[in-house]
């Protein structure tokens, strides 16, 4: 009975993860409405909040879709959802890609109406394309011909999106392809042979790839205070906003608050801590850090190296966004467009996210192989 399949769903539904990404959502609505309402930051318009709280809905809707949803059979359909997603990414190299003030990076799409980013599209296609590449060739995966494969399949969503000039997402992007890789069983032997490679990477995108912008952002954070009205205003707002939150915060209706430049996104960490202080921001912490846990957790649970895959890519995405972020907030990492995943504004990013922990739900809810909730299991 397909009643009894959805009840045995539910029963199975990872519910302390989807409880705390909800109440994550739910914070960033509140700290958006209050922003607009107290005038923290002239960046705000009045509906952001509604947009966050809209997009809230329609990722939570499409995550319990997709957690019920066998994520093999989503993955078998990557030639229909693939060139829509690198036709969309492509778009943003046309007249209607749109880049936002202040941003070094022209990574949205402007229709108008609405305003899309389609490599937060690219990341859940990414998940599902190159979970399905390991899978198929595990057995394999080790030798060379095979890797190189799999290494030029993650080659063209960090050349894309680095193309851009979008250089925090092609570091996810980058995270991801490590954490999938070496969970699927590849040889820490490669691992070192990187190792041996990175100086004269880093020696490359350097000198031929960063702009001198770019440099600049990393090596004030060797040399404070030789640029505070330049490349570190923003970061020392941002700090003067963490300071200000003290132990418990000023609370959602102080009279005046720091404005920090992009707060309401890459930026809201500061906010947070404003807001809550010192105990605000080690709550937000802690959050994160249990989402990223339970996720490393389903990882285990998985029946098969695919859903093992996809739950660390998963881990690696959101890991590398908390890290970067709050380590830019902080001035301990260069300025980089690295948004707080479920906290920071941005509609395309909220749904995505919210779509990507419907796959590891549903990695976690079918890790039975004659469980299925669509269809009868097979014999």
């Amino acid at each position: 009975m397909l009643w009894n399949r959805w009840c045995d769903f539910f029963r199975r539904l990872d519910r302390p993860l989807l409880l705390v990404v909800t109440l994550c959502s739910i914070v960033s609505v509140i700290l958006l409405r209050q922003m607009h309402g107290m005038q923290v930051t002239d960046e705000v318009d009045s509906n952001d909040w509604f947009v966050q709280l809209c997009s809230m809905g329609l990722g939570l809707s499409g995550c319990l879709v997709i957690s019920a949803l066998d994520y093999h059979k989503l993955a078998r359909f990557w030639f229909l959802y693939t060139p829509i997603a690198l036709g969309l990414v492509a778009l943003t190299f046309t007249s209607l890609g749109y880049g936002r003030a202040g941003a070094d990076d022209v990574a949205w799409i402007d229709l108008g109406f609405i305003r899309i980013q389609p490599a937060e599209i690219l990341k859940l296609v990414f998940l599902l394309t190159f979970s399905l590449h390991i899978f198929k060739c595990e057995k394999v995966l080790n030798k060379p011909p095979q890797l190189l494969l799999l290494l030029l399949h993650a080659a063209i969503p960090i050349g894309i999106v680095a193309i851009q000039g979008d250089y925090g997402t092609a570091i996810v992007f980058a995270m991801m392809t490590v954490f999938m890789l070496f969970g699927a069983g590849l040889s820490f032997w490669y691992l070192l042979g990187a190792l041996a490679l990175a100086p004269l990477a880093i020696w490359f995108i350097w000198t031929y790839v960063f702009s001198d912008v770019h440099r600049n952002r990393i090596l004030v954070l060797f040399h404070p205070g030789t640029d505070p009205l330049g490349v570190e205003y923003q970061q020392d707002l941002g700090l003067k906003a963490i300071r200000a939150g003290e132990l418990l915060g000023r609370g959602l209706d102080a009279d005046v608050y720091v404005k920090v430049p992009e707060m309401h996104n890459d930026f809201i960490f500061a906010y947070i801590a404003e807001v809550g202080g010192f105990v605000g921001a080690a709550i937000a912490i802690v959050l994160m850090a249990f989402i990223c846990l339970r996720i490393l957790a389903n990882s285990h649970l998985a029946k098969d190296t695919m859903g093992k895959t996809i739950c660390l890519g998963v881990f690696a995405l959101l890991l590398t966004h908390y890290v970067m972020n709050i380590g830019m907030v902080l001035k301990v990492m260069p300025v980089i467009g690295i948004p707080l995943p479920f906290f920071s504004a941005g509609g395309t990013a909220m749904v995505s996210m919210y779509f990507c922990i419907g796959l590891v739900i549903s990695a976690y809810a079918h890790n039975k192989k004659r469980y299925r909730v669509f269809y009868d299991p097979e014999p």
